[in-house]
This record gives structure tokens, C-alpha cells and sequence, in this order.
């Protein structure tokens, strides 16, 4: 597609319509709802997610294109149901963008007074719940929902000074979950360590979710260097001791 020629998505909207008819749509597509749905939408922002981290701008276009047919689906069910349509949907964004930006799309000289107030603005008027916690959703990935609760306790002057305190109490959770005996109070103090430890990460402006995910994809990478090594060797790594296997590991961190 040029530069100059603007995308369609009606043919989207068209294969969506098809794979939902009740008559000659995909059996597995008629019978999904949006509570089906809703986890290949999570896991899609993830791969986009996933592509953006391996700078594969490929994969990341093609990821886009998943990550736009869940708001397709989700429009279409919608719309089956009477509630509204894909075209509202976008409406709404729009309406939300140049609401949001008074700088760019208001009068001339309009000052923003910055998107976290608009957005804390609008849900003061829209929203009966007048918490500064109210609209940080439940469905968000626990790291991400933990880091947005503290930010808005934060805005009310609820937090650390300064990271000695955070560093104090992720000490403190810790010692907690050492002492802890039976199986729910481990569970939960465990809990409040991994809150504690966002806390921190957040005060050391690293995002959490992006930390994990890099240790994740270290281990993983390491691990399989582990694997490489003790069949290069002749070596049953399952069978090995976990001294053994520790000596493995060490030589799979010196090479990665």
C-alpha cells in the first residue's frame, strides 16, 4: 500500500460479518462471546508486545493486524447484541483524543493541563465510585494493576519520600514471609512482597512488567544454554545433581 493511499478497514469488518453469520459462519466463531474472546485479547496486545521487545517489525505488523481483529470481533458481537457498532467505537477514540489534547486540537494558544488530569477528570464526572483508586481495572495483569494503584495513592500524597522507605519494607515483606507457617499466610505475604518490590521498582522509575520480562527471557536463554551444553558433554541433565547442575549453570552465565 502507498503512503498516500489510506487503509480500508471494511474488508475486515466484511470477513468478521461472514465468520459470524449464524447460518453459514465458522461454527467455533458463532459460539464465542466476549468472555471467550477476552483472553486471545490480552494474549495479542502481549505478542505485539512480544515484537515490539525483539524489534521484528514484521511480526509487530502482523500482530497489529490480530490486536485489530479482537476490536473487530468485539464490535461485531457487540453489534449483534444491539449494543454498538465498530463506527461508534472509533467515534469514541476520536472523541477521547481531541477531548484529551486542548493544546492541539482546541483554540489556538489552549494550554493542556496534561492527560493523567483530563483523564482523572473525566472519571470524577463519569463515574459514581469518588476513590482515587476508582477505574483501575480488575482484569489487568496483576504487576501492571499493582503499579497504577500506587501511582494514584501517590497522588494523594499517599507514599515513600524517598526509596529508603520502599527499600525498608520489601526487607520487612520479606522477613514476613520467612516467619509465615501455614500455606494462606505464605500466600499472602508473598503477595505483599511482590506489591512491595513493584513499589520499589516504581520509585526507581523501571517499568515492572518490562523487568520480568527481561529476567524471564534471560533465564529462558540461559537454560537452554544449560540444555546445549550438557548434550554437547554427554551429559543426562535430569539425572544430574543439583550441585552439577549449578556448575552448568554458572558456565551458561559466563557465556551469555
Amino acid at each position: 500500500m502507498s503512503q498516500n493511499q489510506k487503509p480500508d478497514i471494511a474488508p475486515l469488518v466484511n470477513i468478521m460479518e461472514k465468520l459470524r453469520h449464524p447460518e453459514t459462519g465458522c461454527p467455533w466463531d458463532i459460539k464465542q462471546n466476549f468472555s471467550t474472546i477476552a483472553p486471545y485479547t490480552i494474549e495479542e496486545a502481549y505478542e505485539v508486545a512480544d515484537a515490539i521487545e525483539r524489534n521484528d517489525m514484521a511480526a509487530l505488523q502482523d500482530e497489529l493486524g490480530d490486536l485489530l481483529l479482537q476490536t473487530v470481533y468485539h464490535s461485531r458481537m457487540a453489534e449483534e447484541a444491539g449494543h454498538f457498532a465498530l463506527s461508534d467505537v472509533i467515534a469514541s477514540i476520536c472523541d477521547k483524543m481531541i477531548r484529551r489534547h486542548p493544546h492541539v486540537f482546541g483554540e489556538h494558544g489552549a494550554q493542556s493541563p496534561g492527560w493523567e488530569e483530563i483523564k482523572a477528570a473525566e472519571r470524577s464526572g463519569a463515574q459514581k465510585d469518588g476513590s482515587a483508586l476508582a477505574g483501575v481495572a480488575n482484569a489487568l495483569p496483576a504487576l501492571l494493576r499493582a503499579e497504577k494503584l500506587q501511582k494514584r495513592a501517590a497522588r494523594t500524597g499517599f507514599d515513600w519520600p524517598d526509596i529508603s522507605g520502599v527499600v525498608a519494607k520489601v526487607e520487612e515483606e520479606l522477613q514476613e514471609v520467612r516467619e509465615a507457617e501455614t500455606a494462606d499466610d505464605q500466600k499472602e505475604e508473598v503477595g505483599d512482597l511482590l506489591f512491595a518490590v513493584v513499589n520499589l521498582a516504581r520509585h526507581m522509575k523501571i517499568d515492572p512488567e518490562e523487568a520480568l520480562r527481561a529476567a524471564n527471557s534471560k533465564f529462558e536463554r540461559r537454560f537452554r544454554i544449560m540444555e546445549i551444553n550438557s548434550i554437547s558433554q554427554d551429559i543426562d541433565f535430569q539425572s544430574i545433581s543439583i550441585d552439577e547442575k549449578e556448575i552448568l549453570w554458572r558456565a551458561a552465565k559466563a557465556q551469555s
